[in-house]
């Protein structure tokens, strides 16, 4: 999940079970829709109302003797937050991309974050540059009505 502003944030938050910091996700609940879930555990964990975007991915593990899969979704939040973190949540907190990866406690989130960040973060739109010729051309222009006038 990010927050657009200045710059991309991304999402990671502490559990209050172990101290870790992961990625917002969660359970499903019985029948759920997995974007309507995703979309309840993140606002349920970070306070932050989200659109919904593409899915990033997957990744499983073992706990406790079980396979477990986590679903992730590009998602972007809106700039303040609208609720109350839920009580297994420690803390969020909003960071670029590498500082984000390196906060993770799991390596499994840590390479899957390295792997699919750059997707979630969404693209700034650059100003076109302009050529070297054109570029030098305006100047050399600016310059010779200067001298002219």
């Amino acid at each position: 999940m990010v927050r657009d502003g200045a710059r991309a944030l991304v999402a990671v938050v502490q559990r209050s079970k172990d101290d870790a910091w992961v990625l917002p996700r969660g359970k499903l609940k019985r029948d759920e829709n997995p974007i309507a879930g995703a979309r309840r555990e993140v606002v349920e964990e970070t306070g932050h109302r989200v659109r919904v975007h593409e899915f990033l991915g997957a990744i499983t593990y073992r706990a406790r003797g079980r396979s477990k899969v986590v679903q992730f979704w590009r998602m972007e939040a809106e700039a303040k937050a609208s609720y109350e973190l839920m009580a297994d949540i420690v803390a969020v907190e909003w960071l670029p991309l590498k500082a984000a990866i390196r906060r993770l406690s799991y390596p499994l989130e840590k390479l899957f974050l390295r792997n699919v960040g750059r997707q979630a973060i969404p693209r700034r739109k650059r100003k076109p540059r302009a050529k070297r010729g054109a570029l030098r051309k305006g100047i050399l222009r600016r310059m010779l009505g200067r001298l002219a006038g």
